[in-house]
């Protein structure tokens, strides 16, 4: 006996898949039995395991929590240790590291990125849709679907499930349900489209969906080419999904002889279902079968519907009633009621079920008061959050139309903020404008006076035109917020940046710089180019551009100190004249006049030449251009400036790197796009190659997601915000990244041979509210007003009660939509 124990061990440590120490359904391979399961012509899913990273660590943990489910539907689950067992191609190729593969009938099926196999619910999914994938239809738009209408009447019904994302736990579900009832259903996917809009859907939900199509029968009273239509009105699961397609199999109607007292319950799988009695009278049978079929209809899947013959002898209902009915669960209690019409009915159960719904919400926010749940925004949670918080605003100074002229005039660099106490974004940069201010009076700067105007009260001076009596130096304020800088005897400077603390704060800093700095000694020199202004930029490398003249009175001197000006906050400039600017033109082998380019992202010494120009919109273009890496890293900070060039981003994403490999491989991607700029040539030119790094970008994953309807593997390739339209272009996963092919593909692209993986969403934010000026409207109300005024009038010529469209915005709703401005879209 203790020999046969000894054999049996040595058989299980020395060749055969086994299962991981007899308790998980993951089993190991040798490579002698991968091939032996493989020809069997088994469904076997295998990762072959080689280095073991934290991101590999976690994808076997998954792995193996999936091998149980997978198991029931015909799937070995497992792994090679190619450090122990060498199976050709796949243990000898590092490339193969993050891919886990689908073997079916002998053969390689499909491989799959870790990327998109991350856990259980996506590693069940993603197998069972490869698997299903010609039972499983996918529409995009209504006329797929009616097509598909069509060919399935009369022969199979549709379930048509909507999920937002592949992998995810409703993912699997619908592939679950669709290997257990495939062949008695046609089963369709979406995961967003146009085709949302013909179910009623608002893509921005993030509710999943499923609906029965029942095209089969084709039996309905309803005389459209549609197949009528059921929804699940539960979320989605496995469970709710099979108790759905259950009761779409329930009798339309059933016709019973008792009291309805005297009727069972609903039994299983029926037994969640409310019941609905109605009376049917001998002489007029028919058209109360009619009549009972048609509110069928309208109540498929919230309740079951019961024809009561009154005729019968164990009727007892009194005549006074022609409906009852009987809500699961609560008790076995049959209620009678009077009704006029099928409507009301039918809002006895639509009723009650956004009664449940809501009951639902209230569980799930105990502590929350009822209008939090209207807020439509981050910013509008923010604001509510903290609306009992009032802000110490003693650190700004608030201007109004009396001291605005004086205010400014007194400060060498003055900061306002336009804003509106209504909008939930103006009190969100308030706050950051505050910490701002308080944070340069702690550092003991004093040289900056940091002001507001609440525009909702100082309308005149918001709004106020130029050529007035007391004209104010700059355009009327149409976006909120606005943050202006004036320096006395300069022309206003408008902030662009990001809207938080950090930017605006470092922006403030570089505008205490002179624009431009005129140096006189290499120690100064070397100073501007090496150091930051101040302690509080410490860390901070500014892009610097330096201009080199011959003398102070050239010509092109002006030009280039209006474009130092209009650069200050964002570059550092700096000026060089008559023997330094000649030294330095020798060295960097320049003619005078020129200026001197110095990037921040570049680590050498070496600027970039520019000549200068006549006009400072070309200069201040040629420096802009100067300053772009030539395939720059796409953050959450720059993204504006990149997009404000109006060229089409072929945008390369890159997972974050688990060790040295994966930094080396993602450099490797960076520099092949650097090949495609350059063997690109004129091609190019519409285009601007860059890269967002998905560790330290994570917004980048929404933003791909949302650009292609699901997360692709990475890396990936996109090219999208074209000029010439909203398309955006994939390059195909499965083919490497290097420059010749990526150039036939935008070839193929220019040539309209490609077709567009998805599209660029059409969402706008236009102003909650019109800005009015509340001041004259208040005195137009003035019953001795002398300056009374017929009522406004819209576009249309329709009277437009100014005080009522104001009060109802307001009320209705504590956020503010942003309007089209940089800060808001971006």
């Amino acid at each position: 006996m203790m020999w046969a124990c000894i054999a049996v061990l040595l058989w299980a440590s020395s060749g055969g898949c086994t299962e991981k120490a007899n308790t998980s359904h993951l089993i190991e391979c040798t490579a002698a039995d991968f091939y032996e399961k493989l020809y069997s012509g088994k469904m076997m899913f295998i990762y072959f395991e080689y280095k073991v990273s934290l991101t590999i660590s976690l994808f076997l943990v998954e792995l193996e929590k999936s091998a149980e489910a997978l198991q029931d539907y015909g799937v070995l689950v497992g792994k090679v240790n190619c450090n122990k067992e060498l199976v050709h191609t796949y243990c000898t190729d590092e490339k193969l590291l993050h891919t886990a593969f689908l073997f079916r009938g002998g053969k390689e099926f499909l491989g799959l990125d870790l990327d998109t196999v991350f856990d259980v619910n996506s590693i069940v999914s993603e197998v069972l849709f490869a698997i299903l994938r010609e039972e499983v239809k996918y529409v995009h738009t209504d006329t797929d679907l009616l097509a598909m209408e069509k060919a399935a009447r009369g022969k199979k019904d549709i379930v048509l499930g909507y999920v937002r994302s592949l992998g995810t736990q409703e993912h699997r579900s619908m592939m679950e349900t669709a290997y257990v009832y495939g062949s008695k259903y046609q089963f369709i996917l979406i995961t967003g489209g146009p085709v949302l809009k013909q179910l009623g859907v608002n893509e921005s939900s993030h509710a999943s969906g499923v609906w029965f199509l029942h095209c089969s029968g084709f039996t309905s009273p309803m005389t459209s080419q549609r197949c009528p239509l059921t929804p699940m009105r539960k979320s989605l699961s496995t469970l709710s999904l099979h108790s759905f397609l259950q009761l779409m199999e329930a009798p339309l109607v059933s016709e019973v002889y008792d009291d309805p007292s005297m009727v069972e319950p609903p039994q299983f799988p029926y037994q969640q279902i409310p019941q609905v009695f109605l009376f049917s009278h001998p002489a007029t049978e028919h058209l109360d079968l009619d009549t009972a079929t048609t509110l069928a209809w309208r109540l498929r899947g919230l309740a079951l519907l019961l024809l009561v013959h009154r005729q019968s002898a164990g009727v007892k209902t009194p005549d006074e009633y022609n409906v009852a009915y009987r809500l699961p669960e609560k008790s076995l209690e049959v209620k009678y009621l009077t009704l006029h019409n099928l409507d009301e009915v039918l809002g006895l159960f639509i009723n009650q079920e956004k009664e449940e719904e809501e009951e639902d919400e209230d569980e799930g926010l105990e502590d929350e008061e009822e209008d939090f749940g209207n807020l439509d925004d981050e910013v509008a949670v923010s604001v509510y959050e903290n609306r009992g918080n009032s802000l110490d605003l003693d650190s700004i100074t608030q201007l109004t139309s009396d001291n605005f002229h004086t205010a400014v005039a007194q400060s060498s660099l003055t900061v306002v903020l336009f804003y509106l106490k209504w909008d939930a974004v103006s009190m969100t940069i308030l706050s950051s404008f505050t910490e701002v201010a308080e944070r340069l009076s702690d550092s003991g700067v004093n040289d900056v006076q940091m002001s507001a105007v609440d525009c909702g009260e100082w309308t005149d001076l918001c709004a106020a035109q130029p050529g007035t009596p007391d004209p104010v130096p700059f355009q009327p304020i149409t976006a909120f917020p606005s943050i202006l800088v004036f320096c006395p005897q300069q022309s206003v400077q408008h902030y662009r940046g990001m809207l938080g603390s950090e930017a605006l704060h470092r922006f403030i800093m570089l505008c205490r710089v002179a624009a431009p700095v005129l140096m006189s000694t290499q120690e100064e020199v070397t100073a501007f180019l090496q150091e930051v202004p101040h302690r509080e930029l410490a860390g901070y490398r500014p892009d610097r551009a330096l201009g080199l003249f011959k003398t102070p009175t050239h010509a092109g001197m002006p030009v280039f100190t209006e474009a130092a000006k209009a650069l200050r906050g964002g570059v550092l400039t700096g000026l060089l004249t008559e023997g330094l600017a000649e030294k330095w033109a020798a060295d960097h082998t320049v003619d005078l006049p020129a200026v001197l380019v110095f990037p921040s992202w570049r680590t050498d010494t070496h600027p970039t030449a520019l000549p200068v120009s006549s006009s400072v919109k070309v200069l201040l273009s040629h420096i802009n251009t100067a300053l772009l890496h030539s395939v720059p890293e796409l953050t959450v900070e720059n993204l504006p400036s990149f997009l404000s060039l109006g060229k089409a981003l072929l945008l390369l994403f890159v997972g974050e790197e688990e060790d040295e490999i994966g930094q080396r491989q993602n450099q490797v991607l960076v520099e092949e796009m650097r090949h495609v700029l350059e063997l690109g040539g004129d091609l190019m030119e519409r285009f601007l190659a860059c890269w967002i790094h998905l560790g330290r970008t994570p917004a980048g994953m929404s933003v791909l997601g949302s650009y292609l309807g699901s997360m692709p593997p990475l890396p990936a390739l996109v090219l999208t915000h074209l000029p010439s339209g909203d398309e955006v272009y994939q390059y195909p996963p499965i083919t490497p990244i290097a420059a010749s092919s990526v150039l036939q593909w935008l070839q193929r692209i220019e040539d309209g041979t490609e077709l567009p993986a998805g599209m660029l969403g059409e969402d706008s934010w236009p102003p909650a509210v019109e800005f009015y000026d509340f001041l004259k409207f208040m005195d137009m109300q003035e019953p001795n007003s002398a300056q009374q005024q017929p009522p406004e009038e819209d576009e249309e010529g329709q009277e437009v009660n100014v005080k009522d469209h104001v009060l109802v915005d307001t009320t209705e709703s504590s956020s503010t939509a942003p309007v089209p401005d940089a800060h808001y879209e971006l």
